[in-house]
């Protein structure tokens, strides 16, 4: 394994004019075999000539390329010397059965939507963030566009229907990638750390001072 004294960042080497964004950031990852890759690289090269601007989806067409297309892309989560927005491609290989892809039917989707009232339904703590599509992300910038998720993560064995609305909702892209950070898509179970990293100093300092009681309860 690459120490993180060893780590080699690779460059964009653009630009990138392929026809999808899927094929720009694949590209991309096959010019920096064996190099770390960030978030802004991977949004640099998936930008979109006839938009003007970076796709908000770029991180679903990364995570076609592993489950669609086959290919090993490594984060924080595979390797302990990445850090989180990281993303290293060690070969051009591809797995010889990729797993496929489950997506609503577009029947599902538009149901979907409807019940969602085009606004973003990411839950947490009963705040709903109900941004909706095409609004500008006072958070995450860009355009915002609402995208079909599962409601459990892969991970824990469930069987989506495409069919099923109830097994589906609509997320804006910041939401998306929040989810997928906050869970482990190995267990199936909270990302603790991913959680303590997105929170503010404040939060943080809460959390120590709970871990450093309930440790010191223990050890009595």
């Amino acid at each position: 394994m690459v120490s993180m004294s060893q780590k080699e960042y690779g460059e964009v080497k653009g630009p990138y004019l392929q026809k999808t964004v899927k094929k720009r950031i694949e590209a991309l990852f096959l010019d920096n075999i064996g190099k770390v890759l960030t978030n802004e690289q991977i949004q640099q090269a998936a930008y979109d000539p006839e938009k003007g601007r970076a796709p908000e989806n770029w991180h679903q067409r990364l995570s076609e390329l592993r489950t669609d297309d086959g290919y090993t892309i490594l984060s924080w989560r595979d390797r302990k010397d990445l850090s989180m927005g990281e993303y290293m491609m060690p070969s051009a290989e591809k797995r010889k059965k990729a797993r496929k892809r489950i997506t609503p039917s577009s029947k599902t989707w538009k149901a979907v939507l409807e019940r969602a009232n085009y606004r973003c339904e990411w839950n947490e703590g009963g705040q709903i963030c109900g941004l909706k599509e095409g609004d500008i992300d006072p958070i995450g910038g860009g355009t915002v566009v609402l995208t079909p998720d599962h409601k459990k993560p892969h991970s824990i064995g469930e069987d989506f229907d495409p069919d099923n609305p109830d097994d589906w909702q609509a997320l804006c892209a910041r939401h998306q990638v929040t989810k997928k950070n906050y869970w482990d898509n190995t267990t199936g179970k909270l990302n603790i750390r991913a959680i303590l990293q997105a929170a503010s100093h404040k939060e943080k300092q809460a959390a120590y001072e709970f871990l450093r009681e309930y440790f010191r309860d223990k050890e009595k």
